[in-house]
């Protein structure tokens, strides 16, 4: 039976063991039966003495239920796991590392890992978000510090603006009138054309300022300008980019009070979890845990991979 829990007291009386987790997991897991991670197989599996390990008759290989998930090849037990998702999806502007590493009793280089592994999933889980239609807003901005805060050997003096590239990331976003919301890391302005073609339903209604890389928008898609170079933020019609510039202040406000800084590595693995809490937020507590667990299954980032030193990378 899925346990329901909608915060950090219910959470505790939820899961007191390890065998708890392990039980709900599996039941979100398979809500139809155990099936064998090997050959697919629902007849004749047979449980072992551990809790969570299968055997099947059908091909004979042992698994278990962190097999093949964002759980697997770790020591770390399912119930640190769980705290740590409760928190990372709870938390609206998320939790570094550092903190996370003093709330479980974990090692700061786990946490990072830990929460890396689950931004992975949460990532690949809103690509497969339906198309966004309707009315949406996109526009772009950047993300980084300023270059007066930075060691002096490292400040670009001609960074400013778009100009400023170099030092900074530049994201895209869009968000559809009472729905859902897409962030992406871009390295041009021209970008914007192949991901709106890819996320957005054909004619619907787009609004976004008058730079020049929109221009071509109007042939494919109902187009509303608003001319923030002359002060507008809302036209007469109600065309505006005002929520998804919301958007970007929100996310900015969780970089410069939360993480401190983003590295153009993992930026996307944030923008991914940040857009999954966003579209989830009418949810309870428990039901965005138990929405996660169920996107964890397919998922390895290695330690290796995840600093880039695995040679294949």
């Amino acid at each position: 039976m899925i346990k329901e829990f909608n915060n950090l007291n219910d959470f505790e009386k939820a899961f007191p063991s390890e065998a708890s987790c392990i039980e709900h997991f599996r039941d979100l897991r398979w809500p139809h039966g155990v099936a064998c991670t090997w050959c697919g197989s629902m007849e004749n599996i047979y449980e072992l003495k551990k809790v969570g390990q299968y055997k099947c008759g059908d091909c004979r290989k042992k698994f278990g239920v962190r097999y093949d998930t964002i759980f697997a090849d770790t020591k770390l037990p399912l119930r640190t796991w769980f705290k740590a998702i409760f928190l990372i999806t709870s938390h609206k502007k998320g939790i570094a590392s550092h903190q996370l590493a003093k709330d479980l009793g974990i090692k700061q280089k786990s946490a990072w890992h830990v929460l890396h592994r689950i931004r992975e999933a949460s990532m690949t889980e809103e690509y497969k978000r339906p198309l966004l239609s309707g009315t949406i807003q996109a526009d772009e901005t950047l993300v980084g510090g300023l270059e007066k805060n930075k060691h002096a050997k490292d400040r670009k003096h001609s960074a400013s603006g778009y100009g400023s590239m170099k030092s900074k990331i530049m994201v895209f976003g869009m968000i559809q009138t009472d729905g859902d919301l897409r962030l992406q890391k871009i390295i041009a302005t021209s970008d914007t054309k192949r991901i709106i073609r890819k996320n957005v339903r054909f004619r619907s209604t787009v609004h976004t300022d008058d730079a020049p890389h929109h221009r071509w928008m109007h042939r494919e898609f109902e187009h509303g300008l608003v001319k923030h170079r002359l002060g507008e933020y809302v036209t007469k019609d109600g065309v505006t980019t005002n929520r998804i510039e919301g958007v970007f202040g929100h996310f900015k406000r969780s970089v410069n009070g939360v993480y401190h800084h983003l590295s153009d590595q993992h930026v996307d693995r944030y923008l991914g979890m940040f857009a999954w809490r966003w579209n989830r937020r009418d949810m309870e507590e428990g039901e965005r845990v138990n929405a996660l667990l169920q996107s964890v299954q397919g998922h390895k980032l290695t330690y290796k991979v995840l600093t880039r030193k695995d040679k294949a990378q």
